[in-house]
């Protein structure tokens, strides 16, 4: 029964972790610290899907000791590369987090809601890029963030570094799948916005 358990979380656990489902929307989202491959994948998604804006999100970035300012940000690094990606300049919008320390993609989302807020800017739904297997957790966190009044969508990028059917057969696969399957659980059945976070200003 171990070996049968075992197998069907091999096979299943992945294509868990990487859903799509688009919603019908205007506005796409990434969060600003991933791969190149999500940002190819992000511009191309913006350039075919009819959308009139994408936001890059993200905090301090790594090794930058807290928030210094926007420009050391996921979310202005990201915005950068969407440019650099081919999305004209006017399409895109840097929205830095300064919060550091844990649940940076929930706290990256809330500083989206509130942005928006600030400019009485009405999104009633949104598609997010996610990379890979983080997208399951990402959507179930920004859906946390904005409630149910809002439509979020979720596209996952496959990894080109692993085979996503034979994940288990290489240590960026086994790595990536499985610390997202236990940051997933988690995210589902113990977070909670605590605090916990920390702000910097």
């Amino acid at each position: 029964m171990s070996v049968l358990l075992g197998s069907v979380f091999l096979i299943t656990v992945h294509p868990f972790l990487t859903p799509t489902e688009r919603v019908d929307a205007n506005t796409l989202v990434i969060e600003g610290w991933v791969h190149d491959y999500v940002i190819r994948a992000a511009a191309k998604e913006f350039m075919t899907g009819g959308y009139i804006r994408v936001f890059s999100t993200g905090g301090p970035s790594t090794g930058s000791g807290g928030y210094t300012g926007d420009a050391d940000t996921a979310a202005s690094v990201g915005a950068g590369q969407l440019r650099a990606s081919g999305i004209p300049s006017t399409f895109v919008q840097m929205v830095p987090s300064h919060v550091i320390g844990r649940d940076r993609t929930y706290y990256s989302a809330v500083a989206l809601k509130d942005w928006l807020r600030d400019r009485n800017i009405g999104v009633g739904s949104f598609n997010i890029v996610a990379e890979d297997a983080h997208a399951r957790r990402t959507w179930l966190l920004f859906q946390k963030a904005f409630g149910k009044k809002v439509r979020v969508g979720i596209i996952a990028v496959p990894n080109p570094d692993y085979d996503a059917k034979r994940w288990w057969d290489s240590s960026e696969g086994f790595r990536e799948v499985s610390s997202e399957a236990i940051a997933y659980l988690y995210a589902r059945l113990f977070f909670g916005p605590t605090g916990e976070g920390r702000i910097t200003r």
